[in-house]
């Protein structure tokens, strides 16, 4: 943000950023920026609540009214980060007799999936498969790398991708399980401490790891923050 700010105001444009990170935005100078103590993802503060998000804006534009910089204003109000506490649903089992039981969890979450994305009208997966029919194949493929295979061996061209698809398959599908909008990384959470998919793609993490793979290899399969 603030390399591009100073960027946009060298070419005449006034700019105002929103901050999460107060030491990086002290270090980088942007001209004018509020910064917000609020869960990282959440930039302005509480989901689906207009009024607050209306402060969080007025309160960025009004720094427009300062004639020059840098300028670093804290926003008032500071909301915790419950994002470490995983969110709370439980996961419906299909059966899957002589599959991984992370696709009986994939199985038994397809409507609650379904529910979310008729809610929302879009959905995240799509990266690696063309839809949620993949994605208990997809998890087999994943369980086979961590047992010793190769993502060459699976036919798996984009492993990131991949895990990333099983994510947001299973996600997606908490919002509609939980009833409620989860804190910043609460679904994260969930995933990767209370899902056998999660425990999957850690496994395979892992397992490519073990095998001295470059870090490049398999450091972004999974948040540093859940890694082992």
């Amino acid at each position: 943000m603030g390399t591009l700010s100073h960027v946009l105001e060298e070419q005449g444009l006034v700019t105002v950023g929103l901050s999460s990170m107060r030491g990086q935005t002290e270090r980088l100078h942007p001209p004018r920026a509020l910064y917000c103590e609020f869960p990282l993802g959440r930039p302005l503060g509480k989901p689906l609540d207009a009024d607050f998000q209306h402060l969080v804006l007025a309160a960025a534009f009004a720094l427009l009214d300062e004639p020059s910089g840098p300028v670093l204003v804290d926003f008032p109000e500071r909301l915790e980060d419950a994002s470490d506490r995983p969110v709370a649903c439980t996961v419906p089992l299909a059966d899957a007799r002589g599959r991984h039981p992370a696709v009986a969890e994939a199985l038994g979450l397809r409507p609650a999936y379904e529910r979310s994305r008729e809610r929302f009208g879009t959905t995240n997966v799509g990266r690696a498969v063309d839809g949620p029919d993949g994605i208990p194949d997809l998890i087999e493929r994943i369980a086979a790398v961590a047992g010793g295979s190769t993502w060459e061996a699976e036919g798996v061209t984009n492993p990131v991708a991949a895990v990333t698809d099983v994510r947001a398959y299973f996600e997606e599908a908490a919002l509609a399980l939980a009833g409620h909008v989860p804190q910043a990384r609460q679904t994260d959470a969930w995933f990767f401490t209370a899902t056998e998919a999660g425990r999957l793609a850690l496994s395979a993490q892992q397992a490519i790891r073990d095998r001295g793979a470059p870090q490049e290899d398999w450091f972004y399969l999974v948040p540093q923050i859940f890694q082992r």
